[in-house]
């Protein structure tokens, strides 16, 4: 499943990614990798015969919980398997008391876009460590209950 998203995302982020330096690469693969110690959990959803039909992880960034690599197979997209990964991340960091989910996308991925939003998901600053390698990112947050947004406004 992995090498299925690097290979979506390498197709969709290349042209953006076209003569960038060596530094700059490096540094941005960099804030992409995920260090054993910081995944919190990661599930696979499989179909009846065991073939894997997404993958998704959380991450503790820190103080925050962050939804990161959430691939759908391409014959399982718009069957609800994003979105069941995302419900079980919410969850998840839900149950271990985070007042917030947050993740980072970009334009190239409009599909993942419209299903964070639609799944209660709203748009925040860049954060770190995105920030000084991908600033055009597309970064969300989902006020889990009881905690306050960015913006201080209190979640249902």
């Amino acid at each position: 499943m992995r090498e299925l998203l690097d290979e979506d995302l390498h197709a969709r982020y290349a042209p953006l990614n076209a003569g960038e330096s060596d530094e700059r690469r490096t540094k941005r693969r960099a804030a992409l990798h995920t260090p054993d110690d910081q995944v919190a959990a990661t599930w696979v959803a499989l179909d009846a015969g065991g073939e894997p039909l997404g993958h998704v992880m959380l991450r503790r960034l820190g103080p925050e919980w962050e939804l990161k690599r959430l691939v759908v197979a391409p014959h399982a997209r718009r069957r609800g398997v994003g979105r069941a990964l995302t419900q079980a991340v919410v969850d998840r960091a839900r149950s271990e008391g985070a007042g917030r989910v947050i993740l980072q996308t970009g334009d190239p991925q409009p599909e993942s876009i419209a299903m964070y939003r639609s799944t209660g998901f709203t748009p925040i600053p860049v954060y770190e460590p995105y920030a000084e390698t991908m600033p055009n990112s597309r970064c969300f947050e989902l006020v889990l209950d009881g905690a306050s947004d960015s913006a201080g406004r209190m979640a249902p």
